[in-house]
């Protein structure tokens, strides 16, 4: 049996260890469990450890090779082999899968003094999480259609795992509620990270994978029932999933707000990542325009006020497709094209001319790229002097 050393003890009754390509808790005192495990799954009282597992590396899996799998071919002896092989007994454990590395997961606690007592209230949050492959927006094309007990695919790569540790006793509507706030954090954290759908031009609000585990401690005191964003614990749970998320992130994907501080990287949703981004704006900029912004892409396409633009075309590209912003869009496309424009060539005066240019486009994709294509041509438009400050031709 693979050793596992022990990180924490959030609290007394729970210890967090990691193993071997494995994460868990293991309860000295009872807990109650929902879990979405195929195994063990739903309301448990008897579940002595929660456990995260790191099945394989993030790979591609083709549909014919996608029934092998013991995971999906047979839930039960997948379950069963990892919890033995672990010395964690299979009746007694909820096992999620990911294919995320467990030496890059993400940890939070936050805590509350309650009143008038010497308790607390504490939340601990174990996530893992890989959106680079499988993030998808609800309501996107699904991947995979189960029928009489299996599972035929329509890809199965990319997992965001939370596991949720509470101190306190719970009643039942208090943790299906729980599992609704913990969602509701995972989504504003990809909302806030730009995380884009792979499957659609959305952004995404979680993958067609992502699992949760919650237990809370049954310690005899009356069982909270609130776990909404308007009571203490339902605050506490959103922070420690923002938190432990936004770690696992940063870990295994480098999605940081500084790392996503780029536009291709914030226009990949729209098939314009760096790749694609520089081969088509090659029809609209010319050399060696094309080379010198290939080479400075990173401090050109990264300056904040060009980057300030850009979103707020990205922004209306949104507005336009959830209805907001009316059918008829493309005049507001085109005034913030020019602002693109003119954000990367520092020029104001240029706003009409700009916007004049963009005019002979009509996809939003060519006013943007036109739109950079413009402003950088324009920034370096100017006079320059030789060393005796005699004026000489344009760069």
């Amino acid at each position: 049996m693979p050793h596992a050393v022990k990180l924490f003890t959030p609290y007394a009754g729970l210890s967090i260890f990691r193993g071997e390509k494995i994460i868990y808790g293991a309860f000295e005192k009872p807990h109650t469990v929902i879990s979405t495990c195929r195994v063990n799954g739903g309301i448990r009282e008897d579940i002595e450890f929660v456990a995260n597992h790191q099945a394989c590396e993030p790979r591609p899996c083709p549909g014919e090779k996608h029934g092998k799998c013991l995971a999906v071919r047979d839930p039960q002896g997948y379950h069963r082999l990892v919890c033995e092989y672990h010395g964690l007994p299979p009746e007694k454990t909820v096992l999620l899968g990911t294919a995320a590395n467990m030496s890059l997961a993400g940890f939070a606690k936050e805590s509350f003094d309650i009143p008038e007592t010497n308790e607390k209230l504490i939340i601990f949050c174990v996530a893992t999480a890989g959106v680079e492959t499988n993030a998808g927006r609800a309501g996107d094309p699904s991947q995979v259609f189960e029928w009489n007990g299996k599972f035929f695919p329509l890809t199965d790569r990319g997992t965001i795992n939370i596991l949720l540790f509470i101190n306190q006793e719970l009643a039942p509507c208090a943790l299906v509620r729980a599992v609704m706030m913990a969602t509701e954090a995972k989504t504003a954290l990809l909302q806030e990270l730009n995380v884009p759908s792979r499957y659609s031009k959305g952004l995404a609000t979680g993958t067609g994978t992502d699992q949760i585990a919650i237990a809370a401690l049954k310690n005899g005191i009356v069982p909270l029932r609130g776990a909404g964003k308007h009571v203490k614990l339902g605050e506490l749970l959103a922070k420690a999933v923002k938190t432990a998320v936004r770690e696992a992130l940063a870990r295994q994907n480098k999605r940081t707000p500084e790392s996503i501080r780029y536009a291709p990287r914030l226009l990949e949703r729209f098939g314009l990542g760096e790749e694609a981004f520089f081969e088509k704006i090659k029809a609209i900029l010319p050399e060696p325009y094309h080379t010198w912004l290939h080479r400075n892409r990173y401090a050109v396409l990264s300056d904040t006020g060009f980057l300030s633009a850009v979103l707020a075309f990205v922004h209306l590209l949104d507005q336009h497709a959830w209805g907001v912003i009316p059918e008829d869009n493309r005049e507001a496309l085109l005034q913030q094209g020019a602002l693109v424009a003119v954000a990367l060539s520092g020029k104001d005066e240029k706003f009409a001319e700009f916007k004049e240019k963009l005019s002979a486009y009509i996809e939003p994709e060519k006013i943007l790229l036109s739109a950079v294509a413009f402003g950088f041509q324009e920034k370096w438009q100017v006079p320059y002097y030789d060393y005796e400050g005699e004026e000489k031709q344009d760069a």
